[in-house]
């Protein structure tokens, strides 16, 4: 049985669009790193076609997610993990003394931190990553819109089942369940998507900056932030981190999402990439800088460089854009 993706619910994710792309990769390649991760569809689709696979993402849930679906080649969670995780009685912790009644209530709150001191006594670091990424699933379910950008006003209202229904016609009951329903109920998919390539797989939490002078691989890919669109990653998911680490994190720099800097961080990025036979960036038609653009800067570093176009609708918040994206492919040969 082919291993599935699992559901992730993660904004800009390019699950619907990776065999378009890989049916674009270069045949002579078979080292592959994705070098803004996101929520792994595509170093896992890389995984899945052959690939020994490197990951890299500044956000620490996203490198999570890909160490439990891609560096992981074996690792599940069992029935005694789940009885390690859930086991004992709420506690004040990171959660409750910062997040009560902010992006859940207090209980809720005091179950997180519960969950996430329990989750360190599991054996191994793969069954921790999983456990984690599974939590993240679990936290986005009942948070409205997938994201931790709403206000405790909004939420409490969109969690109001009876309200929900009479302005949406739907109750979704689903942002009352509690945590534990939402990870078991995805704890096999979970495990199911867990397989072993018979290769040897990196995951890397880093500044991409600061880490592509030490990485070689036939294809690196490149999806970052789209500048001038639904972008802000930190915003959306920067709470799960500081779940992850019981401590505040901060803005990171490199984020790509400033249309001011976007073609300086992407001339900057593109100087650095002397280690990869080919350049896969994806990017759109809403997006800053235009096609022409990145095609002119990378014309300073390749004579072999071409576009590939298809529209794309992105869902955001369940609801599909009216007017498609058109969804670009450059395809970099290195030769300079």
């Amino acid at each position: 049985m082919q291993n599935k993706y699992p559901k992730v619910n993660y904004i800009g994710n390019k699950e619907k669009l990776a065999e378009w792309i890989f049916d674009n990769i270069p045949q002579d390649t078979s080292s592959f790193f994705d070098a803004f991760s996101g929520g792994a569809s595509i170093s896992y689709a890389a995984k899945q076609r052959g690939y020994k696979v490197i990951s890299n993402d500044i956000l620490e849930i996203n490198y999570l997610i890909a160490k439990s679906l891609v560096e992981n080649n074996n690792e599940q969670l069992n029935t005694n993990d789940i009885g390690i995780i859930f086991d004992g009685e709420p506690i004040n912790g990171f959660m409750s003394d910062n997040y009560s009644n902010v992006f859940f209530f207090n209980e809720e709150c005091m179950e997180l931190d519960l969950y996430r001191q329990n989750i360190e006594q599991l054996s191994n670091e793969y069954k921790k990553a999983l456990a984690l990424t599974l939590m993240r699933r679990s936290m986005i379910r009942k948070m409205p819109y997938s994201r931790f950008t709403i206000n405790w006003d909004k939420i409490k209202q969109l969690r109001d089942e009876d309200y929900s229904y009479q302005k949406y016609k739907r109750r979704r009951a689903y942002h009352n369940q509690s945590f534990k329903f939402h990870f078991i109920k995805e704890l096999s998919s979970y495990n199911n998507a867990i397989f072993d390539n018979n290769k040897i797989h990196l995951t890397y939490n880093e500044d991409i900056f600061n880490i592509v002078n030490d990485i070689e691989a036939d294809v690196i890919y490149l999806d970052p932030p789209y500048a001038g669109t639904m972008n802000n990653y930190y915003g959306f998911y920067s709470l799960l981190d500081e779940y992850i680490r019981s401590s505040k994190v901060f803005p990171f720099l490199n984020d790509f999402t400033d249309k001011k800097k976007a073609i300086e961080q992407f001339d900057d990025l593109f100087s650095k990439l002397k280690n990869f036979k080919y350049w896969i960036l994806s990017y759109n038609n809403k997006s800053s800088p235009s096609k022409e653009e990145l095609l002119n800067l990378m014309s300073k570093y390749s004579n072999d460089v071409k576009v590939i176009e298809r529209q794309h609708t992105y869902k955001i918040t369940g609801k599909e854009n009216k007017n498609s994206d058109i969804e670009y492919l450059f395809i970099v040969k290195y030769n300079i």
